[in-house]
């Protein structure tokens, strides 16, 4: 089978977009990993897959993490799909609605395709909605073992659930070391994305990442949309916040019921035809 796709980039995070016009037949868990591993594929962060037929937005969108499982949402995603609409003269300059698994959002593309704006939806920090364990409760200042370290952390829910830890420290080698641990810790029944924070003034955070399914990741929408809420439950930024990832910045404005607009950049990589030997 030979599947025509389009390659992103956002901010590092890349995503292979595949129409599904150009598929024979429903795509397997193999082909997605195969199609997203790095050394055996084309290599990516994710599968787009649409768009796809919505009786509530402009079209519907399927996202699947690298180990083949899909994701209720991603904001990074999003921007790229977004983007390819914009480049497949699908969408113009208006604002237009996508459904995901995760709800449905708004976006609008800008600067010639090269920034896109989401309204990511409203962040809940209910343990019912995220889900977390326990009681239903506001997930906040929490703790937890993971890998024999106690952490403190508050959990939130933009359409997929994250684990985000304020640390006065954060690296990569701390991300690759506990956020396997965290992503599969049994407080979180469908797994988790993780974020460790540091907060480095009102208007500026940082994190380094581990996202379900995929990994270490250099950016990611949704994990800057969780980040960013919870510094604000906490009182520690204000409502405009730069969210500092490894990849780049993502400008996050926070409303007053926690609901979440979005503005990043996208870049477009590449456009081919894989050979049906890779699949075969």
């Amino acid at each position: 089978m030979k599947i025509a796709f389009t390659k992103y980039h956002a901010l590092g995070n890349d995503y292979i977009v595949i129409h599904p016009k150009d598929l024979s037949s429903p795509l397997t868990t193999d082909q997605v990993r195969t199609l997203c591993h790095r050394n055996y594929g084309v290599g990516s962060d994710g599968i787009l897959l649409g768009p796809l037929p919505s009786a509530t937005a402009l079209c519907a969108l399927k996202i699947y993490n690298p180990d083949g499982s899909l994701a209720e949402k991603s904001g990074n995603g999003l921007r790229i799909f977004s983007r390819y609409l914009w480049d497949t003269r699908q969408v113009g300059a208006e604002e237009f609605a996508i459904q995901t698994d995760g709800g449905l959002v708004r976006s609008t593309v800008f600067d010639d395709g090269r920034q896109v704006r989401v309204e990511m939806g409203r962040v809940s920090f209910d343990s019912g909605q995220i889900p977390v364990t326990g009681p239903q409760r506001d997930v906040l200042n929490e703790t937890l073992v993971a890998g024999g370290r106690e952490f403190t952390f508050c959990a939130a829910t933009i359409g997929n659930p994250h684990c985000v830890l304020p640390l006065p420290e954060i690296s990569a080698v701390l991300a690759h070391q506990y956020g396997p641990l965290l992503e599969t810790h049994p407080n979180f029944p469908r797994k988790t994305n993780v974020q460790f924070l540091k907060v480095l003034d009102r208007a500026n955070i940082q994190i380094e990442i581990w996202e379900r399914g995929a990994g270490y990741t250099l950016a990611s929408g949704s994990s800057s949309s969780a980040a960013a809420a919870v510094a604000r439950r906490m009182g520690w930024v204000d409502r405009h916040v730069s969210v500092h990832c490894p990849g780049g910045v993502i400008q996050i404005d926070i409303g007053e019921d926690y609901a979440i607009c979005m503005t990043g950049g996208v870049t477009r990589v590449a456009e081919g035809v894989t050979s049906p030997e890779m699949l075969g």
